[in-house]
């Protein structure tokens, strides 16, 4: 067990011939008093600081802990967030991908059909032609026909049946 101050100042010391001079022992004891008892102070006020420390120690620890489930939280929410990401990501390139065969099928689709009404407007062209050439040619024939000739060489008497009914009916 430890000295404390009052047990230094009851020590008594056996008394021997020739012993220590008294008042400069006493003297002495007092002044270890004194100093035992700040050492007792300071030591008292370095506990109280220690618990303190620790205290704050504790409680820091304890937000260290809670740091770092929030760390590790926040990371695997990160993770989560990325993961239904990159799925997200994917789905909208399956999407478009999907969006984009359709758009091409529809375009070939279409273009199928826009190249068969081209090939069905040339042969309507070329029938149109065909008729159009028959039918010029026709024309053609006609005026190269003998009947024109025989048209121009007819001889019109100088006065001319219609006039003759005129000249009658002015009578």
């Amino acid at each position: 067990m430890a000295l404390t101050p009052l047990d230094i100042h009851n020590k008594e010391f056996t008394r021997g011939f020739r012993g220590y001079d008294e008042d400069e022992v006493n003297e002495f004891l007092d002044q270890i008093i004194k100093d035992y008892e700040v050492v007792i102070r300071d030591k008292k006020k370095l506990e109280d600081k220690v618990q303190e420390l620790e205290e704050k120690l504790g409680h820091f620890s304890n937000i260290e802990q809670t740091l770092n489930k929030s760390i590790l939280v926040a990371q695997e929410t990160a993770e989560e967030v990325k993961t239904n990401a990159n799925k997200e990501s994917k789905l909208i390139v399956k999407e478009a991908e999907k969006n984009a065969d359709r758009i091409i099928n529809e375009a070939l689709a279409k273009s199928r059909r826009i190249s068969l009404e081209v090939e069905e407007l040339k042969k309507q062209a070329k029938v149109f032609r065909t008729r159009l050439k028959m039918m010029v040619e026709a024309q053609l024939d006609m005026i190269d026909n003998d009947d024109w000739d025989d048209l121009f060489n007819v001889e019109i008497d100088e006065e001319t049946e219609y006039e003759k009914e005129l000249a009658e009916n002015n009578s």
